[in-house]
C-alpha cells in the first residue's frame, strides 16, 4: 500500500476457459461476471504480424522515475513495433480511480488500464466481465514462471470477483513494494550494534537505544493506516504466513481471535509501554514522522520501500534496510508487501493480443532494467539488478529475497472493503490503551467475519 499512491493492495485470480473463444472475439456484456479468453495455443505472440494497431492505454505513472519508465519503455515498444501505435492516457491515481470505473461500463474502454487491485476496484471490474482472465497469455508468455506466485495472487481473483487471491489472473504489475526496517547505520554503530540478525535481536537493540537516551523507533500515526505495517510486522513473527492470508484476502476460515494474534497485539502494547516509539506518535502525521527520521532523529523505523528515494536523500550511506528477521538468523523470510497497480486488458478490447504483449513488453527482463535505472523497484529479476552497493542494494536483495522464497504476505487492510478503516482506527484505541488486545481483535473479528460469511 504505497501511501502516497493510496495504491496497493492485492492482486487478481480466477480463472475460465472458453474453449470456443478467439482472441479479439467480442467479450460477454457486463455483469456476466466472465470475459472471453483464448486458449494458450490460439494466442499471437508476434506483435509485428497483427497489422496496424492503435492501443489506448490508461496509467497512473506520472511521477518523476515512474513517468520516465513508461515514456523509455513506450517509445521502445513502438520503434520495434511500428505497426502498434500507443495512444497513452496518463492520470493521476485519484483521477484514475474516478474515471476508470465509468469507462470500463462504456462502450469503447482504452485497451489497457492499470487497475487498483482491491476489491473495490478490480474486484468489482472482474465480476462485471469488464477484465480479461490473462491465465492463457501468461502461459504463452511465461509470466507464471518469472513471477512468483506471491506477485501473481495480487492480482487474481474468482471469475464472479468474490475471491481475492486465487483464480483466474487478470493483471501484471511493473513494481513491487515491502515493508521492512529501516535503520540508521551511524546510530547503530555508537550503540555498539550490528543490523538484527534475529527478533530477539531486534528486541534487545530496541532497548538499549532507549537505555542510551534514543528514540528506538519513529512512528507517525495519526492518518492510523501507518501502525497497520508496524502491526503487520510484529504479527508475521507470530502468525504463520498462511493464516495471515487467510485473514487479509478476506477468505472464511480464519479467525482473528487466535492465541498468536494474541500474542502479537500484547506485543505491540509492550513496545508502547517500553517507550520504543517516539512521544505523541498517535497524533503525528506520516510525514512528519519519517522525515524525523531522516534528520537522525530514531534509531528504526519501520516502513515500506516506497521510503527510499527520499530517505537515502536524507541519511546518505548511513540509511540500512532490512527485512524484518525471523526467530532465528536463517528462518524463512516473512513480510508484508505487494505491487504497484497492474496493467489489465479490458473485456472489450478488439485487440487483446497487441496489448498482452504491450504488457509483456513493459514487464519483461529489459523492462526490469529500465525500471531500476529510473529509480523504480522492479516487482520480478529483482535481486539479479545491478545497482551500487549501499540502501538502494539493501532494498533490492530484501524484495527479491522475500519474492523468491514466497515469503510476500498481504496488507492487512485488503481483508474486506470497510477493514482499513476499522483496524487504523481500532489500532489507534489499541496503542493508545483504549482497547485490550482480546478487545481490539474482537472489533476485527466482527468486521472480517461478516464479510467472509456474507462473501461465500
Amino acid at each position: 500500500m504505497n501511501p502516497p499512491l493510496r495504491a496497493i493492495a492485492a492482486l487478481a485470480a480466477g480463472v475460465l476457459a472458453l474453449a470456443a473463444c478467439a482472441p479479439g472475439s467480442s467479450a460477454p456484456p457486463a455483469g456476466t461476471g466472465t470475459s472471453a479468453q483464448p486458449s494458450a495455443s490460439a494466442v499471437r505472440t508476434d506483435a509485428a504480424q497483427l497489422g496496424d494497431v492503435t492501443l489506448t492505454v490508461w496509467d497512473q505513472e506520472v511521477r518523476g522515475g515512474q513517468a520516465a519508465q513508461m515514456k523509455q519503455l513506450n517509445d521502445a515498444f513502438q520503434a520495434k513495433y511500428p505497426n502498434i501505435k500507443l495512444n497513452r492516457v496518463s492520470r493521476s491515481f485519484d483521477d484514475l480511480n474516478t474515471t476508470l470505473r465509468l469507462a470500463l461500463s462504456g462502450n469503447e474502454p482504452p485497451d489497457v488500464v492499470e487497475a487498483n487491485n482491491g476489491r473495490s476496484s478490480m474486484g468489482a471490474f472482474v465480476k462485471a466481465g469488464q477484465l480479461r482472465p490473462l491465465d492463457a497469455y501468461a502461459e504463452a508468455y511465461g509470466w507464471k514462471e518469472r513471477y512468483p506466485q506471491s506477485v501473481l495472487r495480487y492480482s487474481s481473483y474468482s471469475p464472479d470477483g468474490k475471491v481475492f487471491g486465487e483464480g483466474n489472473l487478470y493483471g501484471l504489475p511493473q513494481v513491487g513494494e515491502v515493508v521492512g526496517i529501516f535503520y540508521n547505520k551511524a546510530k547503530l554503530g555508537k550503540l555498539g550494534l550490528e543490523p538484527p540478525a534475529t527478533w530477539a535481536d531486534f528486541g534487545a537493540a530496541l532497548d538499549k537505544a532507549k537505555a542510551a537516551g534514543e528514540v528506538p523507533m519513529q512512528l507517525g500515526n495519526l492518518d492510523k493506516w501507518p501502525a497497520i505495517h508496524v502491526f503487520g510486522t510484529v504479527q508475521s513473527r507470530s502468525v504463520p504466513a498462511d493464516q495471515i492470508s487467510t485473514l487479509a484476502f478476506g477468505r472464511k476460515g480464519g479467525s482473528w481471535n487466535s492465541p498468536e494474534n494474541v500474542k502479537a497485539a500484547e506485543e505491540l502494547v509492550g513496545w508502547v509501554d517500553k517507550g520504543y516509539f517516539n512521544k505523541g506518535f498517535n497524533g503525528q502525521g506520516y510525514d512528519p514522522a519519517w522525515q524525523a527520521f531522516g534528520k537522525g532523529e530514531g534509531v528504526f523505523l519501520i516502513a515500506g520501500t516506497w521510503l527510499l528515494a527520499d530517505l537515502q536523500k536524507a541519511l546518505g550511506d548511513d540509511l540500512g534496510f532490512m527485512l524484518p528477521p525471523g526467530a532465528t538468523a536463517d528462518a524463512p523470510p516473512v513480510a508484508t508487501g505487494g505491487t504497484g497497480l497492474p496493467f489489465a486488458i479490458t473485456a472489450k478490447s478488439p485487440h487483446p493480443d497487441a496489448a498482452a504483449a504491450y504488457i509483456d513488453f513493459i514487464t519483461n527482463a529489459d523492462a526490469m532494467k529500465v525500471l531500476t535505472s529510473t529509480g523504480n523497484l522492479p516487482v520480478a529479476d529483482t535481486a539479479q539488478q545491478s545497482v551500487p552497493a549501499g540502501p538502494q542494494k539493501d532494498v533490492f536483495t530484501a524484495f527479491g529475497t522475500v519474492t523468491s522464497k514466497d515469503g510476500l504476505v498481504p496488507y492487512l487492510d485488503y481483508a474486506t472493503p470497510t477493514f482499513a478503516d476499522t483496524l487504523g482506527a481500532a489500532l489507534q484505541d489499541l496503542l493508545a490503551k483504549k482497547q485490550t488486545p482480546q478487545e481490539f481483535l474482537a472489533t476485527l473479528e466482527k468486521d472480517y467475519k461478516t464479510f467472509a460469511e456474507s462473501n461465500g
